[in-house]
């Protein structure tokens, strides 16, 4: 398996990856599928400081992972909240283990301080990962989210790394 830094042309699989979690009960707040002009201009809106992975078998995107401004205020440039989704066909393998590993290291060495991760309570595969990475639960908010009939609380996570204090960004 490889980890690498996602292109355009894993834009058909990422989208159907995420789709796929759409239509998922616990996995994607969304309720509606993204088009395929939507995640472009996502990927686009993504830039150095906010990488898109994939992890590849064979040349097929297994999952993939971003980090994503956490908020448009200043104050938090060095906060990125992490995504991870990966394909049911590949599950159980370690697949968002080394893409969550991969996404930690790059954040750190972009000199980000906090990594957020919101995850749906029920998803205990998603809370055990983020867990065994060193994330620690902040907080729930309580049915924040209403899908399939149901409303949905959402687990706040964190991890902060310990980098030099920045200049101004």
């Amino acid at each position: 398996m490889d980890i690498r830094a996602a292109t355009e042309a894993d834009l058909d699989a990422i989208n159907a990856i995420y789709n796929e979690a759409v239509r998922a009960p616990l996995q994607a707040f969304d309720i509606v599928e993204k088009t395929m002009d939507e995640r472009r201009i996502w990927f686009h809106q993504h830039g150095p400081l906010h990488p898109v992975m994939v992890a590849t078998d064979s040349g097929h995107v297994l999952g993939w992972a971003s980090l994503s401004p956490w908020a448009p205020h200043g104050a938090y440039s060095r906060t990125v909240e992490d995504s991870i989704f990966v394909a049911s066909g590949a599950r159980g393998r370690g697949v968002g283990k080394r893409l969550l590993s991969a996404l930690l290291e790059k954040a750190e060495k972009l000199g980000h301080h906090v990594v957020i991760a919101r995850i749906t309570d029920g998803n205990s595969v998603s809370l055990a990962l983020h867990e065994q990475q060193c994330f620690e639960k902040v907080g729930v908010m309580r049915e924040v989210g209403f899908k399939d009939g149901i409303w949905l609380d959402e687990y706040v996570l964190q991890r902060r790394f310990m980098v030099p204090i920045p200049d101004s960004r």
